[in-house]
């Protein structure tokens, strides 16, 4: 891509914005769903709920749709020579060989070996999707498995040190794990909310979306349309699909839990604001200009500034309305990112 095809389009800086460190949640809250939730309304105003409200704003008919992917144990530490070194396992190419990120760089090249009790990472190739990309065969000795071995992988700005590490998977998760992070608007649901949505005629639908790179990498261009979007997979089940369809055909609303839960339903529409069974991968980019097709309502978290996140709810939302509710969260004293509050509103016509 030449500079000047780069810089065409619309400047990042206009996804920026001051993020104070004091406003970043650096643990989660005791209760789930007692986060605070920011509702968009209609009319371009705010005003300030509960996690615990959201039943109230939905209503029979309605499909609320989840992720529920489960994160991998995927961050290994140990040492490379006499050095410290880590590799972010990111996806499972084949039985035993993974796209990775790993730190330091330098040291693991090609041929360089990554080592821990029980397991040797040994880097094969460089990955050119990112510049630390590496694809490694990870060797574990027998009786020794990778949720043992590895670490949740929590994102750097949290600063504290972890508790309970399920407090950083949704209460939904299931499946083999195979995320390299979590879908976090998700971690504030509980069962108890759940069971509460479905009572009252909202049905709880699940698809998954693996979260990898697309989903946490910073926008490094100058303008958004430069950035390159990376590949996840998804997989929208028959009943999931058939949920959706149901719900839409019967006038009711579909409501996304987080980003990825967007991406995944975006990714695969049917043409009548429902979606297609299936699996595979996205590089679905939804920024201002995009045309959604199926969600009307986002629940979501406040993202960090310069990332695809934030370009999604703007599109989604409209840039003036992100820009006004991230202003007020931030004067009302809301948490921010993973283990922050949240915010929901409807798509505009």
């Amino acid at each position: 891509m030449s500079a000047r095809t780069e810089w065409q389009g619309t400047p990042t800086e206009e996804f920026d914005y001051p993020l104070p460190a004091e406003a970043i949640a650096q643990q989660p809250l005791a209760e789930r769903s007692s986060s605070r939730m920011l509702v968009l309304e209609p009319g371009g105003g705010v005003r300030d709920s509960l996690v615990t409200d959201l039943p109230r704003l939905l209503r029979s008919g309605d499909c609320l749709v989840v992720n529920d992917t489960r994160v991998r144990a995927a961050r290994l530490r140990g040492t490379v020579g006499e050095r410290s070194g880590e590799v972010l396992l990111l996806r499972e190419l084949a039985a035993g060989r993974y796209l990775a990120l790993a730190r330091p760089a330098r040291a693991l090249s090609p041929g360089a070996a990554l080592e821990g009790r029980g397991w040797r990472a040994v880097v094969e190739s460089v990955w050119a999707g990112h510049p630390a990309g590496r694809e490694v065969r990870l060797d574990v000795d027998a009786g020794v498995n990778l949720a043992e071995i590895g670490e949740v992988p929590l994102p750097p700005y949290l600063k504290q040190q972890r508790g309970d590490p399920e407090r950083y998977q949704t209460v939904y998760s299931k499946g083999p794990a195979v995320s390299a992070a979590a879908p976090t608007a998700g971690l504030h649901l509980t069962e108890e909310l759940l069971l509460e949505l479905e009572a009252s005629g909202v049905v709880v639908s699940r698809v998954q979306l693996e979260v990898g790179l697309a989903t946490f990498t910073p926008i490094r261009t100058p303008t958004i349309e430069a950035h390159p979007m990376h590949s996840e997979r998804y997989r929208i089940s028959s009943l999931a699909a058939a949920q959706v369809r149901a719900s839409r055909s019967a006038g009711g609303r579909i409501i996304a839990v987080g980003t990825t839960a967007v991406r995944c339903l975006e990714s695969s529409p049917d043409g009548e604001g429902g979606v297609l069974a299936g699996a595979g991968e996205t590089d679905l980019y939804l920024r201002p200009g995009s045309r959604f097709q199926v969600v009307d309502g986002l629940l979501t978290n406040f993202h960090q500034p310069r990332s695809s996140l934030l370009v999604l709810v703007s599109a989604y939302y409209g840039r003036d309305r992100v820009r006004a509710a991230y202003r007020a969260a931030l004067q009302r004293g809301y948490r921010f990112l993973s283990f922050g509050d949240c915010m929901f509103g409807w798509r505009l016509a």
